[in-house]
């Protein structure tokens, strides 16, 4: 299974200055619940944002750079051979950015959506692509409050494919 994992503000920003815009404790810890004990695939941009390998995960790099290496991780040069790379894996996930997750989506390549929705609106240079409701299908939904460690009102919202996709 491919998920894509993204938290996302009201008008589908992503971040600004290749950063996230917002600091939601409870998107972190449950980004490493999920996380933890997978294959997590990225763009170099959102790599070199995070700046290191992420504990006990396996990072995948995609990058057009064919002379870029990053110790701890594997390097590939298209979403497809990220594919590849975790195609005998039990679940794998799609962390980023925007480009990476716009070519997941319109490739139909990703069998579920784990989305933060954090709601509010920022100022964004990065967005996350429309999610279609004809592609994809909500299945659950948890919403919370504001509180003294999430300065914003968040969902966990999870989509799956739809069959028609």
């Amino acid at each position: 299974m491919i998920t894509i994992i993204a938290a996302i503000g009201n008008n589908n920003e992503l971040g600004k200055d290749n950063d996230l815009i917002w600091h939601l404790s409870a998107d972190l810890k449950r980004f490493k619940k999920v996380t933890t004990g997978h294959t997590i695939i990225m763009g170099r941009n959102t790599f070199e944002s995070i700046g290191k390998p992420l504990p006990n995960r396996r990072s995948v790099i995609i990058t057009r750079n064919t002379d870029y290496k990053q110790e701890g991780c594997d390097i590939v040069h298209s979403l497809e051979q990220a594919l590849e790379l975790v195609k005998d894996e039990e679940h794998a996930f799609i962390i980023g950015g925007a480009q990476i997750y716009k070519e997941t989506m319109q490739k139909g390549l990703a069998d579920q959506l784990d989305i933060t929705r954090v709601l509010s609106d920022f100022d964004a240079d990065v967005f996350f692509p429309e999610i279609n409701s004809n592609k994809w299908k909500l299945i659950a939904q948890e919403d919370f409050t504001a509180d003294e460690k999430n300065p914003y009102n968040f969902s966990f919202v999870s989509y799956a494919k739809t069959t028609e996709s």
